[in-house]
């Protein structure tokens, strides 16, 4: 493993090649150096073999060494234990692996985002990451002690161009207008005839926001859609507290944080077929726990009687078009 700006090829005079290393310099009292011949770097012991013990066949095709991974990351900046390592090919999550393990050895508080668009994200990543929270040890997919990490991890599963297409619905009685390609044609039609569309955020079923569902393209079954961590990502909100509530029946999730620098409380409640009564029951709870105090903007999915509370459909209507 080298860094590319760590070798270079360059032809002497007699016009034969010359490879140039350069060796790099101490970090943390660490020293890059230019090639790596460890065992311990071998993708084939440490790599495809470490999934093997956890799955019994490796559910992916040449996965890096965790140790190489954990070395180089070290080196780039996560011997710092509050790093946040990136990285934008995720694979096999050997990344994650590294983290994690980077974590047991020093109680570092390390971060990782990883990115993936292939399928082996439900077979080998995920996976993968649950299994190395759970045990360090793995053999023919079996943990072999329950020295495991406290920890937590969250993945989103972005929407895909496919996604949306299938879950267009129309509503006009002129099927024909469905076969027409002009453009204006095409923008009447995502406007007005398919405007109810669940992937186009249809705001009348906000009222019961905890069963919004979406058709994932290739699967026959919807799929639940978490809507509150969407407006979250919206509006741009620091989580700094996210708690659930039940008031006789009734689910609340609660986040509140800063969003644009304003103290935010965003509240979520099914309030299908509510009706005055339960709308006061529903500010007279709110009060009582204090849930919005302190608050700046108070944001609630559908109508309220809350005080200074304003309704989040429509803001979140207009910030998933970008609309502002």
């Amino acid at each position: 493993m080298r860094s590319l700006d760590a070798l270079s090829v360059r032809p002497d005079r007699s016009g034969r090649d010359y490879v140039y290393c350069k060796r790099r310099p101490h970090v943390d009292g660490v020293v890059s150096v230019s090639t790596w011949f460890d065992a311990k770097y071998s993708a084939t012991e440490h790599g495809t073999a470490v999934l093997k013990k956890m799955f019994k066949q490796s559910p992916f095709s040449y996965p890096k060494s965790v140790f190489a991974v954990t070395d180089s990351i070290y080196i780039g900046g996560a011997s710092k234990r509050n790093a946040l390592v990136c990285d934008f090919f995720g694979g096999s999550g050997t990344t994650a692996h590294a983290v994690i393990n980077l974590n047991r050895c020093d109680a570092g508080k390390r971060k990782y985002i990883l990115v993936e668009v292939e399928q082996y994200f439900d077979t080998a990543l995920k996976p993968r990451i649950e299994k190395v929270i759970y045990s360090k040890d793995w053999d023919d997919g079996k943990p072999l002690s329950r020295q495991g990490s406290s920890h937590a991890f969250k993945y989103i599963r972005l929407e895909s161009y496919e996604d949306a297409l299938d879950n267009i619905t129309f509503q006009g009685s002129d099927q024909q207008m469905m076969f027409q390609l002009e453009d204006y044609v095409l923008r009447y039609m995502l406007d007005f005839e398919a405007k109810e569309s669940d992937t186009l955020l249809n705001v009348a079923k906000l009222d019961a926001p905890f069963d919004y569902k979406l058709y994932r393209h290739g699967k026959d079954d919807p799929q639940r859609v978490d809507l509150p961590e969407t407006f979250n990502y919206l509006i741009g909100l620091h989580v700094e507290s996210r708690r659930a509530l039940e008031n006789k029946g009734v689910r609340y999730l609660i986040y509140r944080g800063r969003a644009e620098g304003r103290a935010t409380v965003i509240l979520w409640r099914t309030t299908r077929g509510w009706k005055q009564k339960e709308f006061e029951a529903d500010r007279d709870f709110v009060t009582k726990h204090k849930l919005t105090e302190g608050a700046e903007d108070i944001f609630v999915n559908t109508d309220s009687f809350i005080p200074n509370a304003r309704s989040l459909d429509p803001v979140f209507k207009r910030r998933m078009f970008n609309e502002e």
